[in-house]
C-alpha cells in the first residue's frame, strides 16, 4: 500500500493559466505560496511556492473564480516530470495534481468565496430528502441536512 497525498493552503501567486488539450481536456496551471509560521534568523517568514495543476472541470472552476492572492485550499498528489527545453536541456519539475480545490477567501471576487469543487466519486447514493407531511405546507421548507455544511451563519 503507498499513499502521495498533498493538502496546501495557502495563496495564489497569480491568476490561474487556463488550456485546453488537443482532445479538448481543459487544464488551468497556477501557484500557490505557503508561509511558515516561524521566521529564519533574520526575521523573515520563510515562503515555499508550488506549482498546481489542475484538470477538466475543476480546471475551468479555478481558471474562472481563482485570482492572484485569493486563499484556498487544495488537495491532490505530487507529481514529477520531465521535459527538454527548447534549449535541448533536461528540466525537471515538480507539481501538485489537484483533486479537489475549496476557495477560503473572497480575494478581489465581487461574486463571492467560500464554495469548493471536488471531482466527483462513483455514483453517490445521496438523494434529496422528501417530506410526507400531511399537513398544509409552509411557503419555505426547510433544505436538507448537509453535514459538509460548517457554515456558521
Amino acid at each position: 500500500m503507498s499513499v502521495n497525498k498533498v493538502i496546501l493552503v495557502g495563496n495564489l501567486g497569480k491568476d490561474p493559466e487556463l488550456r485546453y488539450t488537443a482532445a479538448g481536456a481543459a487544464v488551468a496551471t497556477f501557484s500557490l505560496a505557503t508561509t511558515d509560521r516561524f521566521k529564519d534568523k533574520d526575521g523573515n517568514p520563510k515562503t515555499e511556492w508550488h506549482n498546481i495543476v489542475a484538470w477538466k472541470q475543476l480546471a475551468e472552476i479555478c481558471g474562472k473564480y481563482l485570482v492572484k492572492g485569493k486563499q484556498v485550499y487544495i488537495e491532490g498528489r505530487l507529481q514529477y516530470r520531465t521535459y527538454d527545453d527548447r534549449d535541448g536541456n533536461k528540466r525537471y519539475v515538480t507539481e501538485i495534481v489537484a483533486d479537489q480545490m475549496q476557495m477560503l477567501s473572497r480575494g478581489s471576487d465581487e461574486a463571492g468565496g467560500g464554495g469548493g469543487y471536488s471531482r466527483p466519486a462513483a455514483a453517490s447514493a445521496q438523494t434529496p430528502a422528501t417530506s410526507d407531511n400531511s399537513g398544509p405546507s409552509t411557503q419555505y421548507d426547510e433544505p436538507p441536512f448537509n453535514p459538509d455544511d460548517d457554515i456558521p451563519f
